[in-house]
């Protein structure tokens, strides 16, 4: 391959929510950053699509630590209160900035925003990525390049003085130097088998673009990580997969089995127990289940078509092709599960200002752990966090400059090599959907995955990670065609350490602390022993070794072994 060499102050890998706001918040830094985005930064990350609320925000008569209250309650206390305080404190800034930069934000007959629930505003948000991408367009000292898909940090003595990657559309190898690194790519999706098959597999709740590359790359350089065992499963719109709170939160729409009975109450009203309840009713055989809608007005319909197509078109094509919500109920099922540390806590283990434990690398989104219910706002603030983070590392580190490139050149020509294996092999064999779906397999059989009803057990765990590693193996002999060939080769592989490092975690969690994400059939209840728990792990030499570290509320909590 090509070599083309970049230098710059800052590097974001990922043009996503956070990476943008951290672009944005750099402006006037006199900093020259350089944002790789795998995709187009004009519809790329989690809001490519577009979405109709912004979902974290601080409505009147409310405060920053109400906020934090709620999420510390949904998340049963595994929260870090310092991270979501600092975020939760910016919502209502961050939602200003985008309406001043042109969202378009719903307002009620007196002006004001009109909200959904009391931490949830309305939005026309179909073009919120483009609006995000234009601010980062009149930064002058950001450079964007597109369609490069980073893989490994160039890391020496667990410091980052930056990336390797290969450009997806051109036979060219990357490698991009800078004196602070912040990783945003986000979280993981597809590594268990989804809702539907084949062809139309990668119709999920999540981006299937995001693979878990950041979370790959930080596992291998030895980063820690937090809470991935606190998976995410979403309560979906069936074959759609397209979000319900609009209509469970927007419409007030309570769920139903298939007899006419409202079941959540029984249940539980946080995030997990939501999910949990369509689960338990249809393990006892009253599925299917569904959203009450069939009676709501014609007004109520037009909104709800409307909204949909802010987020999610194929629900509103759905209802158009067929019956609209007002004359039948909408029918709900569970995604597959995620990594995503937007939603739940799962990520880098992070200090206040997004630092991560190698020096001069900071994470933000979906990607950064500890802080669950983050969503748009969160991210945003997030983005911004680690930018002013890494803004006093550079004042702090003056005089300790980063080496010349040609220090790094055999660590960077080792990568490159491996790219070039990859066209070299002979291609006999499987292909990377063989494997792909493979893993798919033994994710959902045996660690919890929709067939299971997301219920796994230490056998089963045990057999997925001696599973998984063999096809860690396998995908050693995969052949690239084209470049295009080998994104979705390195794709599979950073799904496939993601699932080992998940796998170690539903191991070392001996307790079922939120049903459906961590559902434990060997410990199906709450342990007191694991209540102020975080499970943490560090990779090492293919091994990966938990940390466990107590939640101490005076300050950061601390290493501390679980009796």
């Amino acid at each position: 391959m090509n070599l083309k060499v970049y230098t710059t102050d800052v590097l974001i890998i990922g043009g996503g929510t956070a990476g943008c706001a951290a672009a944005i918040r750099l402006k006037e830094s006199g900093l020259r950053v350089i944002i790789a985005e795998k995709a187009n930064i004009i519809r790329s990350g989690c809001l490519a699509s577009g979405v109709n609320a912004l979902n974290a925000y601080i409505s009147k008569g409310h405060t920053p630590q109400d906020y934090v209250d709620y999420a510390m309650n949904d998340a049963d206390g595994v929260a870090r209160e310092d991270l979501l305080l600092s975020i939760s404190r910016r919502f209502n800034h961050v939602t200003r900035e985008l309406e001043e930069a042109g969202l378009p934000i719903l307002k009620d007959r007196l002006g004001h925003y009109a909200t959904r629930g009391w931490r949830n505003i309305k939005i026309n948000g179909e073009n919120i990525k483009p609006i995000l991408a234009k601010q980062v367009e009149e930064c002058p000292l950001v450079e964007v390049i597109n369609h490069v898909n980073i893989t490994d940090f160039i890391i020496r003595d667990n410091r980052v003085y930056g990336a390797v990657g290969f450009m997806v559309d051109t036979r060219e190898a990357v490698e991009i130097y800078a004196e602070a690194t912040l990783i945003a790519t986000g979280g993981a999706a597809g590594m268990y088998r989804p809702n539907n098959p084949g062809f139309s597999r990668h119709k999920m709740w999540y981006p299937p673009f995001n693979t878990g590359a950041g979370l790959a790359m930080g596992i291998r350089a030895g980063a820690e990580m937090t809470t991935f065992e606190m998976r995410f499963v979403a309560l979906r719109c069936k074959d759609t997969i397209a979000p319900t709170g609009t209509i469970a939160s927007g419409v007030g729409s309570p769920q139903l089995n298939a007899k006419g009975e409202e079941y959540q109450r029984k249940y539980g009203n946080t995030t997990s127990e939501r999910v949990y309840a369509f689960v338990a009713e249809n393990m006892k055989g009253n599925g299917p289940c569904y959203l009450k809608t069939e009676g709501i007005s014609q007004e109520t319909d037009d909104d709800l078509i409307k909204a949909y197509l802010n987020m999610a078109p194929q629900q509103t094509l759905k209802w158009m092709s067929g019956k609209f919500p007002s004359e039948e109920n909408v029918e709900i099922e569970g995604s597959e599960p995620y990594v995503v540390g937007g939603h739940t806590g799962s990520g880098y283990w992070v200090k206040e200002d997004r630092s991560t434990t190698i020096k001069a690398l900071y994470a933000a989104g979906d990607i950064a752990g500890g802080a669950p219910q983050k969503y748009v706002t969160g991210a945003l603030a997030e983005g911004e966090i680690a930018a002013e983070g890494i803004l006093q590392f550079m004042k702090d580190n003056t005089k300790n400059r980063m080496p010349h490139p040609k220090n790094f050149d055999e660590d960077v020509a080792e990568i490159v090599k491996q790219y070039d294996r990859f066209f070299d092999n002979d291609g006999i064999g499987y292909s990377t959907d063989d494997l792909e779906e493979t893993m798919q397999k033994i994710m959902d059989q045996y660690a919890g995955g929709i067939s299971t009803y997301y219920r796994f057990n230490e056998a089963g765990l045990e057999l997925a990670d001696k599973k998984i590693q063999v096809v860690m193996r396998l995908s050693d002999t995969l052949k690239a065609k084209d470049d295009y060939d080998l994104m979705k080769i390195y794709e599979l592989r950073e799904r496939l350490i993601v699932c080992r490092v998940l796998i170690a975690h539903l191991k070392a969690r001996k307790e079922t602390r939120w049903p459906v994400f961590n559902s434990n059939s060997d410990h199906p209840e709450k342990s007191e022993k694991y209540r102020n728990v975080f499970v943490n792990s560090v990779y090492k030499d293919g091994e990966i070794k938990i940390k466990y570290r107590k939640i101490r509320k005076d300050k950061e909590p601390v290493a501390q072994a679980v009796q």
